[in-house]
């Protein structure tokens, strides 16, 4: 019963959070009109989600998001940098792949939204088999280390988090 009346507690909690901050508010009214977005919401959309994925170690999600919340900081001040002071002919705009470990659809997707959320990159493409991830850079001028930071800093985590 509890199952059907709250599908995804998790995602009832981002709804309501989301809608505070949307509102910009933080009275009761507000909670409560989020709270009720973040119940309903889950109920109508649960039949899209027949396969929810398992999180592993959920609470590893809080030190990723503060990860991810760091580098968009670091690389809004790193592209403002390329911008204003580094000239086009200075710059080295770059195509990587990255080979992926991670298996799961849920994962491959928050590590393709990160890595178009962080300023200076951009996810352009998926291999068909979903093995790989085209990343367009600004700013690259060791292609490798830029492959190896997204391994290194998102994609273990995600796989602890997911697998």
């Amino acid at each position: 019963m509890l199952r059907r009346l709250l599908p995804h507690p998790l995602l009832t909690a981002l709804l309501t959070v989301v809608w505070m901050l949307l509102n910009n508010s933080a009275t009761l009214g507000q909670f409560v009109m989020g709270l009720i977005l973040g119940l309903i919401i889950p109920v109508i959309t649960a039949a899209y989600w027949p396969d929810r994925p398992v999180l592993k170690k959920p609470m590893n999600i809080i030190g990723y998001v503060l990860i991810v919340m760091y580098d968009i900081v670091k690389s809004n001040i790193d592209v403002a940098l390329i911008v204003l002071f580094k000239s086009n002919a200075a710059r080295q705009p770059a195509w990587v792949t990255v080979p992926l470990d991670l298996k799961s659809p849920e994962a491959i997707t928050v590590l393709a939204g990160t890595i178009t959320m962080t300023p200076g990159t951009l996810t352009a493409d998926l291999s068909s088999e979903g093995h790989a991830l085209l990343v367009h850079c600004l700013d690259a001028p060791d292609p490798q280390a830029v492959c190896q930071d997204i391994k290194d800093r998102y994609e273990s985590r995600l796989k602890e988090i997911f697998e």
